[in-house]
């Protein structure tokens, strides 16, 4: 039976970073997909830093890519300065980042979406749920009321994925000043907060910020050190590495300057008028991207912070001042811009802000995104208490292809920690909650030498292939690669340069790929392997990690029981005998669905999982054991 015109089978709620991701992996699994936005035409825009990746996070790029998502094709198209960064330390801990054009990735994002004729773009705001009771009083959500133009439209769908970034009742901030909106320039979303109250959910606040914007030519620009970017530069894309029209635009390079004492003194004489400091804003921002004001303070025995001079674009002279998101009055933000080098007639032509927002509780959600307190609700991104695009990104993905999934009565999918970064935010989030917007390092991933930016195609594409996420173009290129990966090692296996066998020289700390490429070259005649570069930094990280590589994946494997032993709803804390107070409490709230999630929360220890392990080998009361009815 066809649809009708306000029937779909996924409602995706928000045009950001997640949002996109969402309504791309539905497509991808051809679901009929609305996308409700309050504004089409901000579909994909870069709200903050014009930038893709970085360390940890464009390890989450790749992953996304690997998984069919759009994020790192958007960025190859559009980039305008692609650096590999940590590139002195090892493989496992390098990480790509892409500067993009604003402009031109936001619309990259959308002609993208638009090759897709199973999204729908429906304008409008998300007022409220369409909600029915289920026999055991959890709610199923099956659809929203949107309101455009003071008109409002019911639209139904077996889920619905809510994306709302910094847009739940946003407010922002410019020292005393304050305005409603989610960003400069737009409005708020307002009554998506009433909604999930509605539906029990537990709401925190959380605040983010931005830095100025300077005209370039008001810089003594050619006075500032130079920053430049890899030539040639590495793409983020397996769909972009063998093309070879990539960069597509052209590529620029930034400047380097800094604050300095006086800039400090005079941050430290109007902290009294900076919201954060004021008591204007109660909630608390990242900390490990801080304002200028919090370096400050912080960080009081520094005399200087250094401060990136970003182009943002092709289209416009604005230029991103990375370093100094601040939500200082205008006229401190002017003597502050003015008082670094190369900057003394700097214009400002947009002034930093802080926008303070609504989010939902992560510990509300399942490792898929899902809602524990509504069926068929799924919430990514800065809702969930997040920050960045590739963050955002990643959660959109896996909550479109589970709301998919289950418009579709498929089980969900879920990525352990070995298996993805990815995996490791989305267990970060539901074992704990978040006081401040969440933020990805490696350090966060225990197993991050499996995790590496160089083998996300590995580790994912076979998944995104078996969920129907991968099509057949990155499929072949993949198993291109595959192939490439084998005859590469068999080459390494055999072979001998200089009396030397080759898998003994590609061991040593100091042989880099370059090597590699030169010994292969030199071997071409007796033992042809012709290889791309992405291929020779992985098989080369393979050899030079290979013990703490198998040392890695035996303990991944020695966590397997525990970590995937599930933990059936009907399970009440209050009955265990001797769990402490705390632990009960913990685990009765976060209500974790394995016992690896449940010895992972703050408050739950060895023995406390002992005695859930007791609880369920007793099996639920009345019925016959759990390992029986499992």
């Amino acid at each position: 039976m066809a649809q009708r015109a306000d029937e779909f089978d996924v409602i995706v709620v928000g045009g950001g970073h997640a949002g996109a991701e969402a309504a791309w992996a539905c497509a991808n699994l051809g679901v009929r997909t609305a996308l409700v936005t309050l504004d089409p035409s901000k579909i994909g825009v870069m709200s903050c830093n014009p930038a893709i990746g970085g360390l940890a996070k464009g390890q989450i790029v790749r992953e996304i890519d690997a998984l069919g998502g759009l994020m790192a094709r958007a960025a190859d198209a559009t980039g305008i300065h692609f650096k590999v960064l940590n590139t002195s330390k090892g493989p496992a801990v390098r990480g790509p980042r892409a500067q993009c054009d604003r402009h031109a990735y936001a619309r990259e994002v959308r002609r993208l979406l638009g090759t897709r004729p199973q999204i729908e773009i429906v304008p409008g705001a998300a007022e409220r749920f369409i909600v029915e009771p289920l026999s055991d009083a959890r709610p199923r959500v099956r659809g929203i009321e949107v309101v455009h133009d003071g008109r409002a439209r019911t639209l139904s769908a077996g889920a619905v994925v809510l994306t709302t970034g910094t847009f739940m009742r946003g407010l922002m901030h410019t020292g005393e000043s304050r305005s409603e909106g989610g960003r400069i320039g737009e409005a708020p979303a307002v009554g998506v907060s009433a909604a999930l109250r509605g539906l029990g959910f537990e709401l925190g606040r959380l605040k983010t910020g931005t830095p100025p914007r300077l005209r370039r030519s008001s810089i003594d620009w050619d006075a500032l050190e130079p920053q430049t970017g890899d030539d040639p530069p590495a793409p983020f894309s397996d769909l972009t590495d063998a093309d070879p029209r990539f960069p597509a635009l052209a590529q620029i390079d930034c400047r380097i300057t800094s604050t300095n004492e006086a800039i400090h003194a005079a941050i430290r004489a109007n902290l009294h008028r900076a919201p954060m400091y004021s008591g204007q804003i109660e909630s608390l921002g990242p900390r490990y991207c801080p304002s200028i004001e919090d370096k400050v303070v912080r960080f009081a025995g520094r005399s200087a912070h250094h401060v990136f001079l970003e182009p943002e674009s092709h289209e416009s002279d604005w230029v991103y001042c990375n370093g100094i998101s601040t939500s200082l009055p205008r006229d401190v933000q002017e003597s502050m811009v003015r008082a670094m080098p190369g900057c003394a007639r700097a214009e400002i032509v947009q002034f930093g802000y802080a926008v303070e927002y609504d989010m939902v509780r992560p510990h509300q959600i399942d490792a898929g995104a899902m809602s524990r307190l509504a069926d068929g609700l799924f919430l990514a991104g800065q809702i969930n208490g997040t920050s960045g695009y590739e963050e955002a990104g990643a959660q959109g993905l896996l909550a479109g292809l589970n709301a998919a999934r289950f418009a579709s009565q498929l089980a969900p999918v879920t990525l352990a920690r070995d298996a993805a970064y990815i995996g490791v935010m989305m267990d970060d989030l539901v074992t704990k909650t978040p006081v401040e917007p969440y933020r990805m390092f490696t350090s966060r991933a225990e197993h991050r030498l499996l995790l590496r930016a160089d083998n996300s195609a590995d580790r994912l594409t076979p998944l995104g292939r078996e969920w129907g996420l991968v099509d057949d173009e990155r499929w072949r290129l993949f198993e291109r690669r595959s192939a490439e990966l084998d005859a590469l090692n068999r080459c390494i296996d055999t072979a001998r340069l200089d009396a030397e066998p080759l898998s003994a020289r590609v061991r040593r700390p100091d042989y880099t790929p370059d090597h590699l490429r030169a010994d292969l070259a030199r071997l071409a005649p007796l033992a042809p392997c012709v290889c791309r570069p992405s291929a020779l930094v992985t098989a080369l990280a393979e050899r030079q990690y290979e013990g703490y590589i198998a040392r890695h994946r035996a303990e991944a494997r020695r966590q397997q029981a525990m970590e995937h032993r599930r933990i059936p709803e009907w399970l009440d804390y209050a009955s265990i005998p001797g769990l402490r107070t705390e632990a009960r409490q913990t685990l009765q709230r976060f209500r974790p669905t394995t016992l690896g999630q449940a010895g992972r929360l703050e408050g739950v220890n060895p023995a406390d999982i002992t005695l859930v392990l007791v609880a369920l080998s007793r099996g639920r009361p009345g019925n016959r054991p759990l390992h029986a009815a499992c």
